[in-house]
């Protein structure tokens, strides 16, 4: 039976390497060792610790705004169609910094759980899509509740369900429908014709009259939205049975807010959102066990907290189910997880200058778009698909466009490097050697790789070719040639051969089936 009770067993650093591969976008070596040493309650504590807002996106290297120089941000200019592309480059770039920092910090993940759960895409407007992604982030651990109210109002999300063209005379029900299928109670079962067992189609109209009146504000810096008294529908609302006919009058420009009051007075709203914080950290498999004694208490915690979502997610992280051996090493990585895994478990060394900054976050970028998850570039309303499609779920990752696109983002950061601008970024494979404990002995290197790298310990056999992989060549096994290069490291040839036999390995690596998973 599975437990929501506290983890009370032996801690070390495998169970650390679980939780910081499912909580974060990767992290480091010693990172991990580091928290094998601590309590589970220490290791909470810096996951969930609060970071300071980061600093704005700037304008890395775009030289025809004449409002922004290179080097500053772009976030407090007025907004102008004509650098709507950069400016969305832009944010990308800095996204992608900010998740391959490789802090032991949940922000990031949440983040991008917000980005799927509250979907905006396609906004070309870089100003909206910017207050969106920082709403998300300053929200990441905070108020369900709250961050329901203030997507509501948000520029992006007006823009892209339309709520910015809703009205008394012909109300929008995009919003209101998505608001209470996807982001807050879900729908149930089919009770009866127009009855989905926790709303209606009434109340999805009589919601959509309650949310309008709300627009975009035109130039607005930073990107703002405003109520017209005279846009919205100042007549009685009058829910169904599902949500006890509550009636709500004329509440002008609050009027969104007491709506959603209603709707969260509903218990299915927390189960809603526990099964969705379940699936995103622990598996897509949810059966009667894991509904009574998983979702259920996670629900009663939310709800506990005032829809406080952080305790819940802590509980869930610190749980004796969350660190059963049935669920580790169950999820398969999504695109972000693999690429950012790699990025922040190798250490790579990210360029410092703008113009290869842009091009390695844009090339990365293109690849989380060929495997069907990029930033706000979601195709469906539901969010990136293999988090809600039955029954394939993450598995829908591993089609043949995902698999080719890891092979080639793979032997990029191995072998060839990303190049501009004379830079290349590519895995420093000596610097990431003398990081291990004993490089002189292969168990041990290979020892930590699989700390690093895989949920669960390789088979006897896999061992076996990965140790053949370092002790093979004519200059003789592993410990000899390093031995060798601790002599003469600047031997060039014997640097060569420790380079290509650690590529050989990464590569081999990271091309196991046992590497796409978390």
């Amino acid at each position: 039976m599975a437990s929501f009770n506290k983890y009370s067993g032996i801690w070390n650093a495998n169970l650390a390497a679980h939780l910081l591969r499912r909580s974060t976008f990767g992290v480091a070596l010693d990172t991990i060792q580091d928290f094998g040493k601590k309590t589970l309650d220490e290791c909470m504590d810096i996951i969930f610790q609060k970071l300071p807002t980061p600093d704005p996106p700037i304008n890395y290297i775009y030289t025809k705004d004449p409002d922004t120089p290179i080097g500053e941000t772009w976030t407090n200019k007025a907004p102008n169609s004509t650098f709507n592309s950069y400016r969305n480059r832009s944010l990308v770039v800095w996204s992608f910094d900010l998740m391959m920092s490789g802090q032991p910090n949940i922000r990031e993940k949440m983040t991008i759980f917000w980005h799927n759960h509250f979907v905006t895409s396609f906004i070309r407007d870089a100003g909206y899509n910017y207050k969106y992604m920082s709403l998300l982030r300053a929200y990441a651990l905070g108020n369900f509740r709250d961050l329901a109210k203030a997507i509501t109002i948000d520029p992006a999300m007006l823009e892209y369900l339309n709520g910015k063209d809703s009205t008394k005379k012909a109300p929008n029900e995009n919003f209101g429908r998505e608001l209470l299928e996807l982001f807050t109670i879900g729908k149930g079962d089919l009770a009866g014709p127009g009855d989905y067992t926790n709303y209606t189609e009434e109340d999805v109209k009589q919601m959509a009259r309650g949310f309008t009146g709300w627009i975009n504000v035109r130039n607005a810096v930073p990107a703002q939205s405003k109520f017209e008294i005279t846009r919205h529908d100042t007549g009685t609302k009058t829910l169904s049975h599902r949500f006890d006919y509550a009636v709500v009058n004329n509440e002008g420009e609050n009027e969104y807010k007491v709506l959603i009051d209603i709707i969260f007075q509903k218990e299915a709203v927390s189960e809603f959102i526990a099964t969705k914080l379940y699936r995103w950290f622990v598996h897509y498999e949810i059966n009667d066990d894991i509904k009574q004694n998983i979702i259920k208490p996670m629900a009663e915690m939310i709800r506990n907290s005032d829809y406080e979502v952080a305790p819940a997610i802590r509980a869930l992280l610190s749980s004796e189910h969350f660190y059963e051996s049935c669920v580790i090493g169950r999820m398969i990585k999504n695109p972000m997880d693999f690429i950012f895994n790699a990025m922040n478990q190798f250490q790579v060394a990210l360029p410092t200058e703008n113009l290869p900054k842009v091009r390695l976050n844009t090339t990365l970028y293109g690849l989380t778009q060929q495997m069907q998850m990029a930033i706000l570039n979601i195709l469906s309303v539901g969010g990136w698909p293999p988090f809600y499609q039955e029954p394939s779920y993450n598995r829908l990752w591993l089609n043949a466009v995902g698999l080719t696109n890891r092979k080639i983002f793979t032997e990029a950061i191995v072998i060839t490097g990303y190049k501009a601008a004379n830079y290349k970024t590519i895995i420093n494979q000596l610097e990431m050697l003398s990081r291990f404990d004993n490089p002189a002995d292969v168990a041990s290197i290979l020892n930590q790789y699989m700390l690093l790298l895989f949920p669960n310990p390789l088979k006897p056999n896999q061992v076996n070719v990965l140790e053949g992989i370092l002790n093979s060549g004519s200059e003789g096994d592993w410990a000899k040639v390093y031995a060798d290069y601790l002599i003469n490291p600047g031997n060039q040839r014997l640097v060569e051969v420790l380079n290509a036999r650690l590529k050989n390995l990464t590569l081999y690596m990271m091309q196991m089936p046992e590497y796409q998973l978390s």
